[in-house]
C-alpha cells in the first residue's frame, strides 16, 4: 500500500501527482531528532502519518516556547513559508514521539504546486488551518491566564490520566519561564486538580481541569 492510502487528510489527486507523490518513500523518525534548525534552507514538504513533530522558537535568553505540533494531517507553517517565500527557517522542529514522515523535495514540490490543482489546493488549505490554529495560540499566550493555559497543556497531553513531562517542556508549551509553571503546578496541586512527581503529573480531578481550561481568562 503506498502512503498516500496512509495520509491523514489529503485529497483525489490527479494520475500524475499521484504517481509523483507515490514514489517516495516513508521514513521512521525516532524521538528527539531534530528535522531543522533556525537558518537552514526548506529542503522540502513533510507530510507526517504517524506520531508528532513540536516547533519551537528559541529567545536570546534560552527560553523556548512551542509555536505549534504537527500531527498526522496537519502542515508546518515554517516549511510552506520557506519553500514558497525562500525564507530559512527561523524555529527548530523536534520529532516528539515516534513518528514516520514522508519529505516531498523542494523540487517536487514547485512542480506539483505549478501543475496540480488538487495538491495546491491540499497545500493551501492545510497552510490557512495552520495559521488560524497559530493565530489562536498567540491569543491565548497574549490574553489567557497561566493557570488556564496550563491546564489546557495537561489535558492534551494527558494519557490515562498522566503526562509525563519535565517542568521545562511545560513552560514550553505554556509560553512561560519554567519557575512560573511550578509554582502554578504546586498551586493545582494545592487545590486538588493534580498531583505532582518527578517528570509526571497525575490528573485528580479532570472536570475541574477541563473548567479551568475552558475559562481560560477567569482562572
Amino acid at each position: 500500500m503506498s502512503w498516500i492510502e496512509e495520509a491523514a487528510g489529503l485529497p483525489a489527486f490527479d494520475p500524475e501527482a499521484r504517481q509523483r507523490l507515490a514514489a517516495l518513500s516513508a521514513a521512521e523518525v525516532a524521538p528527539g531528532t531534530v528535522l531543522f534548525r533556525p537558518g537552514e534552507a526548506a529542503r522540502g514538504f513533510v507530510v507526517v502519518l504517524a506520531g508528532r513533530i513540536d516547533v519551537f522558537l528559541t529567545g536570546p535568553s534560552g527560553r523556548e516556547v512551542l509555536l505549534y505540533s504537527v500531527a498526522p494531517g496537519q502542515s508546518c507553517v515554517q516549511s510552506t513559508l520557506g519553500l514558497l517565500g525562500g525564507a530559512d527557517y527561523t524555529g527548530e522542529a523536534v520529532a516528539a514521539a515516534p513518528s514516520r514522515i514522508v519529505l516531498i523535495p523542494r523540487e517536487t514540490f514547485l512542480a506539483l504546486m505549478d501543475r496540480s490543482a488538487a495538491f495546491r489546493g491540499f497545500v493551501f488549505a492545510a497552510f490557512a488551518a495552520r495559521m488560524q490554529a497559530t493565530m489562536q495560540a498567540l491569543e491565548r499566550v497574549a490574553f489567557g491566564r497561566i493557570e488556564g493555559r496550563l491546564a489546557q497543556a495537561l489535558l492534551a497531553l494527558a494519557e490515562g490520566g498522566i503526562v509525563r513531562a519535565t517542568h521545562q517542556d511545560l513552560a514550553a508549551r505554556v509560553g512561560t519561564a519554567r519557575e512560573v509553571v511550578t509554582r502554578r503546578l504546586v498551586a493545582l496541586e494545592e487545590q486538588g486538580l493534580v498531583r505532582t512527581g518527578r517528570g509526571i503529573v497525575h490528573i485528580a480531578d479532570r472536570g475541574r481541569l477541563e473548567r479551568l481550561a475552558a475559562s481560560p481568562d477567569l482562572a
